[in-house]
């Protein structure tokens, strides 16, 4: 009689903290009478990175760190923000702060930490003239050490962050930030994900729209793709405020060049819970980090990447509280 191969069992897998995925520190501060705010990730040790962009319309500081051919092999901070591009010098208070408690490349004169960033547009939501800045990115970084306080929902970068803005502003949904991780074995993946994106957010295991567009009355939800579809004429000035962010956390030991790989594979996530994704009009951007030595497969850590990340982005907008007269998906019902 022929044996049938038994197919081998799958490990357990179960939810953990982000906050216990490798010796990462996360804070976060906001402005919430502006609308903005900045959440920031950083390891005194360093942090190997990758980076995988995908959106037209990026505002970023020091991307170019993260590639391969570069020689820095880690980074010290990666700084999520609102501001667009006004926002960028949330950076500069979070490397004072790392300066001052000695972290970052000895240099002979003082230490310098390698901080990178991207930022999100939340202009048109609170106060466009305030941004982050210095003073917010030390705050954000110093509660990062001193009392780490991550929370999903209307906090850090995701204060005034939006979703569903095809039809522009008066048709679109508040969202936030979002995070999930997992944990096999000894490897743990996680993912914190800020939703500022120009299309619809669904739930990636099922299939069902979440947050997005609305429609003319605010009741309910209609198709951004459908939108977009009503008419092939090119848009001029196409509105570039949009952006989701994504920050995958492993205790895996890898470098770089596979840490870019699996920011790579961890977008499948995005592309699954966000629909339309990576426009000229979106700045979608996923970062990699590893600060732990455990060994596992890559290609495993990829895959699981995605599945934190299309999770994280269903939180961010599950968690989200309406605010600044737009409706949360908790108040259309939508949970």
């Amino acid at each position: 009689m022929r044996q049938t191969q038994q197919e081998p069992a799958e490990a357990e897998r179960r939810e953990i903290p982000i906050t216990a995925v490798a010796p990462v520190r996360i804070g976060q501060t906001e402005d919430a009478r502006a609308g903005t705010g900045v959440t920031v990730f950083l390891c005194e040790a360093g942090m190997a990175a990758g980076l995988d962009v995908r959106g037209g319309g990026p505002a970023s500081r020091e991307s170019q760190l993260l590639n391969p051919l570069m020689a820095a092999q880690s980074i010290h901070g990666i700084v999520l923000a609102g501001g667009s591009a006004f926002g960028l010098g949330a950076a500069n208070g979070v490397m004072a702060y790392l300066e001052e408690h000695g972290i970052g490349y000895d240099v002979g004169v003082t230490r310098v930490p390698l901080v990178v960033q991207s930022d999100l547009f939340d202009l048109t939501v609170g106060d466009a003239f305030t941004r982050p800045d210095a003073a917010m990115g030390y705050e954000a970084a110093r509660l990062a050490f001193e009392a780490p306080n991550y929370r999903d929902g209307n906090y850090g970068a995701g204060c005034g962050a939006t979703v569903g803005k095809a039809a522009g502003m008066a048709t679109c949904m508040k969202s936030g930030i979002g995070s999930f991780a997992v944990e096999i074995g000894a490897l743990r993946v996680g993912a914190v994900a800020v939703v500022n994106a120009l299309g619809d957010v669904f739930d990636w295991k099922t299939g069902r729209q979440r947050a997005g567009l609305l429609t003319q009355d605010r009741k309910g939800l209609r198709s951004t793709t459908a939108f977009m579809g009503s008419s092939i004429r090119a848009v001029e000035n196409k509105f570039t405020g949009n952006t989701t962010l994504v920050v995958v956390i492993t205790n895996a030991a890898f470098d770089k060049v596979r840490l870019c790989k699996i920011a790579g594979m961890a977008q499948d996530g995005m592309a699954r819970a966000i629909r339309p994704v990576h426009t000229s009009a979106d700045g979608d951007s996923v970062y990699a980090v590893s600060a732990g030595q455990v060994s596992a497969d890559q290609d495993l850590t990829g895959v699981l990447a995605a599945e934190v990340t299309g999770e994280a982005i269903l939180r961010a907008v599950t968690a989200a509280e309406s605010a600044y007269g737009f409706p949360s998906a908790a108040e259309l019902g939508l949970l």
